[in-house]
């Protein structure tokens, strides 16, 4: 049975069908509600039932505590209605007008970065582009139906090829194949482009938050806004365990020499005896950095533990909750 939804305060209208998540029916619709991991994990979707009922589905208590179902809230990537609903959700206008694909793709390159870090270069039909927002990623379709998400990390004026950062999570079926069967010249299925990690228009100044493969995004809208120019002051936090794992620090280092506006700092946990620069956890080194940071923006991108510390602690240091964007690579 479909159920109607409304979104307030837009009152946008659309149809959830049987089965479908209201993120779901909301995408099909070329309604951008903002999401990020899709599965329950990350919290970027939670939004206010206003009226109606809805079963949660399946996600991560800590992600959308009982107490967060009392007041109402729900996480859209995972409730699917039980009648028909009125929801309060921020709507993404820069996304509608692009529409999402589903196309193959060859894999025209592969190049390990660093023992479980493969960058990944598709090549669309020669009669097609993707558009997307710098910060956007797609969807691997698999054969069972399945789907696996990673980030474009090449700038949407670059869209010859499509360019990806996939670490190798052991065990991990999809990532087992590329760091194993996959070749170049094999085709595969892609959907996108998908969410709402992307640059906001603002004056402020920039925090860019990175773990690990998180880089890839950030590198995407980086690139960007080198090409298109502007002074916005942005400064990037890579965090990873060892030097090696900051598998492309030449680059920022590159863009910092290049780019008065733009500063790097990368960020080790697990350090070498031969590293002299900061260390630690990567969200601390913007916390002993920055004494308030109410005047800024900050774009975060890794995994679910460090935006989760993130978001939490630099509110403390006064930065509004509408300031905080976030990619949260959450494993599947």
């Amino acid at each position: 049975m479909s159920h109607q939804v409304t979104i307030q305060p837009s009152g946008r209208q659309f149809t959830v069908q049987d089965d479908e998540t209201v993120l779901e029916a909301a995408l099909r619709e070329n309604l951008a509600l903002p999401y990020g991991c899709r599965n329950g994990a990350c919290g970027t979707c939670k939004g206010r039932v206003l009226s109606g009922t809805v079963d949660h589905g399946a996600h991560q208590a800590g992600t959308l505590p009982d107490e967060d179902k009392a007041k109402g809230l729900t996480l859209f990537c995972t409730a699917k209605p039980t009648s028909d609903l009125v929801i309060e959700a921020k709507e993404i206008g820069a996304t509608q007008d692009i529409p999402v694909k589903t196309l193959p793709c060859r894999v025209e390159k592969m190049e390990k970065r660093a023992a479980d870090v493969m960058a990944l270069w598709l090549k669309l039909p020669s009669n097609e582009r993707l558009q997307f927002l710098p910060g956007q990623y797609i969807d691997f379709l698999l054969k069972d139906g399945k789907r696996r998400s990673f980030s474009l990390a090449n700038a949407p004026e670059d869209d010859t090829l499509l360019e990806l950062h996939i670490r190798h999570v052991l065990g991990g079926f999809f990532t087992d194949q590329v760091f194993g069967a996959m070749k170049v010249k094999d085709i595969v299925r892609i959907n996108g482009p998908l969410g709402s990690f992307f640059l906001r228009t603002s004056d402020k100044p920039i925090i860019f938050l990175a773990g690990g493969t998180g880089f890839a995004p950030i590198k995407s809208i980086l690139t960007h806004a080198f090409h298109h120019g502007g002074d916005r002051q942005m400064t990037l936090y890579w965090g990873a365990k060892s030097l090696a794992d900051l598998y492309l620090a030449a680059l920022p280092a590159q863009w910092q020499t290049e780019h008065g506006n733009f500063a790097f700092v990368p960020v080790l946990s697990e350090p070498g005896a031969d590293w002299s620069g900061r260390t630690g956890l990567v969200h601390q080194a913007v916390l002993a950095d920055y004494a308030d940071l109410s005047g800024y923006q900050v774009y975060a991108c890794g995994a679910p533990p460090m935006i989760e510390a993130a978001k939490r602690d630099f509110m403390t240091k006064g930065l509004p909750e509408a300031e905080f964007f976030s990619d949260s690579f959450a494993f599947q």
